[in-house]
């Protein structure tokens, strides 16, 4: 039987969470939601994992800011992902395999090229800067006080509408403060691309030459030129896409999600690993 759920603040960045299950054999799950909403976005596939994996240990957080998380001054990748290790070492947990949903993709890969790691899962987040270059081709429109009304077009592109009730009510707090998403978009809409890009090869060149574990969920097919780039940078990552699904593949498809954690119970942490790269 898996333990009952314990939430509390973890790591000193008092990321709210909940961490269920046992350690075991098994590579632990931790997993990371999107900018905008919080943790109970994994709550259906997680109850499907539990009849295909039971007693796995899964730790689920609120990111800083979001949900029940505490702000924090900086929310760049590598700072988030210092909070999220810091919250897994207060967990006790073993090298995970890391699970993240948009932003938190980024978020998943710079941790694994930074910490001990068991594997990637990400979901639906491209790792090239076409998205950046798009937001800094618009910053004054996300950084004036007509935020909140360009806000509704960005949720659109997301396409809630084809997820069933049962599961579109978890995005509820899709209603962002401006201020937090820029936090997590600071360093996209002022830092030179040059330096973004090199971020990204950094941390490409870490996961393809310790030929870590990488599964990519999308709701859509890649464009060629994004799939031929990706598979230059992460030769050893896989693409499954779950058609129609939108930016939710996990919430349109929560049993075949599930069926792709509980594939990862095995993964193992490479005889290469990263050495420690944030300040």
């Amino acid at each position: 039987m898996s333990k009952v759920g314990r939430s509390r603040a973890f790591g000193s960045a008092h990321l709210a969470g909940d961490l269920t299950g046992r350690a075991d054999g098994r590579s632990p799950l931790v997993l990371l939601h999107g900018l905008t909403f919080d943790r109970r976005m994994w709550t259906p596939a997680l109850a499907e994992l539990e009849r295909r994996d039971p007693g796995r240990q899964v730790l689920t957080l609120d990111l800083p800011g979001h949900g029940q998380s505490p702000d924090q001054p900086s929310c760049g990748p590598e700072d988030v992902a210092r909070a999220v290790h810091l919250a897994v070492e207060d967990a006790a947990l073993g090298p995970p395999v890391i699970v993240g949903h948009s932003i938190a993709g980024v978020i998943a890969s710079v941790y694994a090229a930074s910490y001990a790691t068991c594997g990637v899962v990400n979901v639906d987040q491209s790792l090239d800067t076409a998205f950046l270059r798009m937001l800094q081709a618009n910053r004054d429109t996300f950084t004036e006080p007509g935020f909140s009304a360009i806000w509704p077009g960005v949720l659109a592109s997301m396409h809630m509408e084809v997820l069933p009730d049962s599961t579109r009510y978890l995005l509820s707090t899709a209603t962002p403060r401006q201020e937090l998403v820029l936090a997590y978009w600071r360093q996209a809409l002022d830092g030179p691309l040059e330096e973004i890009e090199a971020m990204i090869e950094r941390t490409t060149d870490t996961l393809r030459r310790t030929r870590l574990p990488y599964s990519v969920i999308a709701g859509h097919e890649y464009e060629p030129a994004y799939a031929a780039w990706l598979h230059r940078r992460l030769p050893q990552a896989t693409v499954t896409v779950y058609p129609n699904s939108g930016h939710f593949p996990h919430l349109a498809h929560p049993d075949r999600f599930a069926e792709c954690l509980a594939s990862t119970a095995m993964w193992t942490r490479p005889t290469t690993v990263p050495v420690a790269t944030h300040r």
